[in-house]
């Protein structure tokens, strides 16, 4: 993979086929490069200060990320924009983002699976009943008291 931001033509993906009438529609990826400006990638001191300077902003942001995961805040998807900040200059980072991008669009498709989804219903019922019966016995053998002890 290639770190370096150089202009590169447009790719071309092929989808799946379409099932009524069996054709294979392309679609264009966007191309891989830096999204600087014109005027900055002429000046190679320039260009190399804007990246070290994209760089160093999503790696900010991904820094915050990780420390989002255990705590609250939305982790990984600040994670996500760091990596989508960095996709604006490096190659690698728009590889990595495209991968991310395919692999959670199948993972939609699946969950949109009539079987899928009825055994995820199915499943969250027998989780929530579970739950509600260990509820009930709580309640029957304690009342409805908290498991700690305040005094007023």
């Amino acid at each position: 993979m290639n770190a370096e931001s150089d202009e590169r033509g447009e790719s071309v993906a092929a989808t799946a086929p379409d099932p009524a009438t069996g054709d294979v529609t392309v679609a264009k990826e966007p191309e891989l490069g830096s999204k600087a400006p014109h005027f900055i990638k002429r000046s190679r001191p320039l260009h190399l200060s804007w990246q070290v300077g994209v760089f160093v902003i999503g790696l900010a942001v991904v820094g915050a990320g990780i420390v989002m995961l255990p705590l609250p805040g939305p982790g990984w998807l600040v994670i996500f924009g760091g990596m989508a900040i960095w996709a604006t200059e490096f190659v690698w980072a728009q590889l990595v983002l495209r991968w991310t991008k395919r692999k959670v669009t199948e993972a939609a498709q699946r969950a949109l699976d009539p079987r899928v989804r009825r055994r995820n219903i199915i499943l969250t019922t027998i989780g929530l009943v579970i739950i509600a019966v260990l509820v009930g016995i709580y309640v029957w053998k304690f009342g409805v008291v908290m498991p700690w002890k305040i005094k007023e």
